[in-house]
Order: structure tokens, then C-alpha cells, then sequence
């Protein structure tokens, strides 16, 4: 892990994956396929992608069953537990459609709608991730979503991680199919003869499934085009070197071109944890990933002061940023651009991929400049409510006529005048 200095902060910054030229016509083919040949595409792709021929992928009540009995109980407790706290602050997330009537008898307001289904994508490939059942589930339940599909790709045995399978039950979502990759979106987005399609699609996944999310938007909608998992740790002498590391594996150990980032102003620290990294990282299970990532992508940039490691910080816009320093909250005041901020030496960021509440769909690739982590608002729309009255359309006709003449648009202004016998 290669310690920097600021000015070369360029270098780390990421933008989002956009695929080669022959990973884009392989996903446009695909999902050209899946909307002329529906089933017998999707079936063909999983056996080409996943190595697995099925006639059925729909998931069944028996395959939830015998998930749930080889599943530690313990195990089902503590994701029942992480889903409460995850639906408890979900739903502080909620607005209300509100309505405001003015003194002249007018009424305007909005009007707040949930998507009537949505599609949820759970990455499998090289890990399980029941967390991502939840939080991509709950705050759709919570908008009032009435359907939820559910799609990951399966295994060689064509089976689904149990702890999957498990965690969906747990919120009641009973129509699962086993299919990943850009099949799986082409078939939410457009359906198949078994597979009625959504409205919105949420769910990161491998470069092909950002790809086939980029390229259905349109026809339906999209959380976010999600790149490699990133964190970017804000620290100073206060730290401790072997927590700042494990914190930066915990993202490296998720893919190859994960990015791990600490930004310091304290040599001894940059030190501390370079040596604590490779230490830590030789007992990972995942230590090829996790070591082709830090040597990638992963690096520890050396600040002159606080002011100069805030601004480097908010350049990164990381997915995650963790802020160990002496006064976190006050740092975190100047921090502008971050998916999700933890603050304090037990604000590890597994901590908000599992447990604490707010949700792990973050932004990532510097989008965090802009986009904000998946939320309730995703699957709502807002429509915006007028109900005019007579003694405002008195009032304001002539001026709105005006308006629609100096944009060159007369059946405009005629739609305003011809209602002059109400008013005059």
C-alpha cells in the first residue's frame, strides 16, 4: 500500500466503469434476446454465464424450507434483529403528500405515489450477500411498494446461499428467481412468459449488470449505476493503525478493483497502518482479491493539515468515509461528499453494511457529489397537485396568457382566454 502525497490524489480518484466496447454489445445483445425470446433467453444465458440448466427458476416454497433448516438459529435472530433496526430508520425516511389551500380558494399540493413493483438484484459470484436483501427490500415495503421481485444469479448446483433465501422470507418476498447478469435485468425490466415486469430496479452487481441497468433506464427506472466498493478513512494520531487497516480490508477483500484510501496527517499513522495491512491481509480468505486490490487501487495520501486532508477528502467523494479523529463531528461538518459517514473509532463500516440502520446502497465512483444512498424516496413518485380557483384565474389569466405569447405558444394563451366569461 503506497503512501502519496496530496498532489497526487488525482490518480485515486474513480469514474464509473463504462464497460468495453465489446462488454456493451455483448449486454445489448443480451437484453435484445431476452425481450424477443423471453424464457428460452434467459434460460440459455444462465446455462452460457452460470454453468447451471434450469427448467424452473422460479424459487419454491420447499427450496426456502430446507434453506431455513440449514441455517443456525442464531444466525436467523441476529438478521431479524439487523432487518428491525434497518426498518426502524427507513421509516423515519417517509414523507407524506401535503396539500395548501391559498386565501383566494386554490389548492396546491403534492401528491406522494409508491412505484406500483419493484425489482431487486442480489449479487452472488464470489460472496453471498443477505444484507443486500434488506436493504434494498425494506425501504421499498416501507414506501408501499405492492410487489417486490426478487432475482440472483444462481450457483453451479442451481441453488440460491440459504442465508438469501432466509433473509427474504424474513420480509415476506415470495416471488424469487434464480437468474443473475444482464439476463436478469432484461428480464425485470421487459418480462418473460414468467416473469411479469417492474416499474424500478434496484441492486449493484458486476460491470455487465451496471451496463444492462444503463441501458434499460429509460423504460423503466434505476437506483444507480454502482462501480467497486470504496472507503476512504479520515484519520489523525488519535487512530489506531491496526483498526484503520482491518477497516480499509474490509472494503479491499470485496473485489479486485475495490478502493481503500487513508488520508492522514500523521506519518506515524501512515506507517502504522501500511505495516498493518500487509500483516492482517496474509490470514484473508480473500487474500488474492484483497491484495490485488490494495496494490491497485488502494494507497495512504499524507496531508501537511486537517484542512488539506478535509479538501482531499471531499475530492475522493468516497462510497464510505470513515472519520477517526479527535473530534469527528466537527470534521465531518466540512466533509461534503460522502455516501455514508461513520464517525469515531466504533463506527466500523461493516457496522452500516449490516447492522446499524441506514442503508449500504451507496453512491460510488465520485457520484457521491451528486446522488445520495438508496432511500425510501427511490420508490415513491411525487406529483404535483393544482387545483385553481376561479378568483385566482381572475387574477392572474391575463398574465399567464402574456407568458405563453412570449414563449411564442398562442393555444396557450388561448386555453386561459377562452375561460374569460368565468372571470369577467
Amino acid at each position: 500500500m503506497k503512501i502519496i502525497q496530496r498532489n497526487e490524489v488525482t490518480n485515486l480518484k474513480r469514474t464509473l466503469d463504462q464497460g468495453t466496447e465489446e462488454q456493451r454489445e455483448s449486454v445489448k445483445k443480451i437484453i435484445q434476446e431476452v425481450r424477443t425470446e423471453g424464457n428460452t433467453a434467459v434460460k440459455r444465458f444462465t446455462e452460457l454465464f452460470d454453468g447451471v440448466s434450469l427448467d424452473q427458476w422460479q424459487i419454491t416454497e420447499d427450496e426456502i424450507d430446507e434453506a431455513y433448516e440449514s441455517v443456525d438459529g442464531e444466525f436467523v435472530k441476529i438478521l431479524g434483529e439487523a432487518a428491525a433496526n434497518i426498518r426502524e430508520f427507513h421509516e423515519k425516511q417517509q414523507s407524506n403528500s401535503w396539500f395548501h389551500t391559498s386565501n383566494d380558494g386554490s389548492i396546491l399540493g403534492q401528491k406522494i405515489t409508491p412505484v406500483d413493483a419493484a425489482g431487486i438484484y442480489v449479487p452472488g459470484g464470489t460472496a453471498a450477500y443477505p444484507s443486500s436483501v434488506f436493504m434494498n427490500v425494506i425501504p421499498a415495503q416501507v414506501a408501499g411498494v405492492e410487489r417486490i421481485v426478487m432475482v440472483t444469479p444462481p450457483g453451479t448446483d442451481g441453488r440460491v446461499p440459504a442465508g438469501v433465501l432466509v433473509s427474504a422470507r424474513l420480509l415476506g418476498v415470495t416471488e424469487i428467481y434464480k437468474v443473475g447478469g444482464a439476463q436478469a435485468i432484461a428480464a425485470l425490466a421487459y418480462g418473460t412468459e414468467s416473469l411479469t415486469a417492474v416499474d424500478k430496479i434496484t441492486g449493484p452487481g458486476n460491470v455487465f449488470v451496471a451496463l444492462a441497468k444503463r441501458e434499460v433506464y429509460g423504460d423503466v427506472d434505476i437506483d444507480m449505476i454502482a462501480g467497486p466498493s470504496e472507503i476512504a478513512v479520515l484519520a489523525d494520531d488519535t487512530a489506531r493503525g491496526e483498526e484503520v487497516a482491518a477497516d480499509l480490508l474490509s472494503q479491499a477483500e470485496h473485489d479486485a478493483r475495490s478502493s481503500s484510501v487513508l488520508v492522514t496527517t500523521s506519518e506515524k499513522l501512515a506507517k502504522d497502518v501500511q505495516q498493518a495491512v500487509f500483516t492482517q491481509m496474509e490470514t484473508l480468505p480473500r487474500y488474492e482479491i484483497a491484495k490485488s486490490s490494495i496494490e491497485d487501487y488502494g494507497a495512504i495520501v499524507l496531508c501537511h493539515t486537517k484542512e488539506e486532508a478535509i479538501s482531499t477528502i471531499n475530492e475522493i467523494a468516497a462510497e464510505h468515509l470513515e472519520i477517526v479523529t479527535e473530534n469527528p463531528f466537527e470534521d465531518m461538518a466540512k466533509v461534503k461528499h460522502a455516501g455514508a459517514i461513520f464517525l469515531g473509532p466504533y463506527s466500523s463500516e461493516p457496522v452500516g453494511d449490516y447492522f446499524a440502520g441506514p442503508n449500504h446502497v451507496l453512491p460510488t465512483s465520485g457520484t457521491a457529489r451528486f446522488s445520495s444512498p438508496l432511500s425510501v424516496d427511490d420508490f415513491v413518485k411525487k406529483s404535483s397537485v393544482i387545483s385553481y380557483s376561479g378568483q385566482a384565474l381572475r387574477e392572474h389569466g391575463d398574465k399567464i396568457a402574456k407568458f405563453a405569447r412570449l414563449e411564442g405558444l398562442e393555444a396557450h394563451a388561448r386555453a386561459i382566454e377562452i375561460r374569460k366569461g368565468r372571470w369577467e
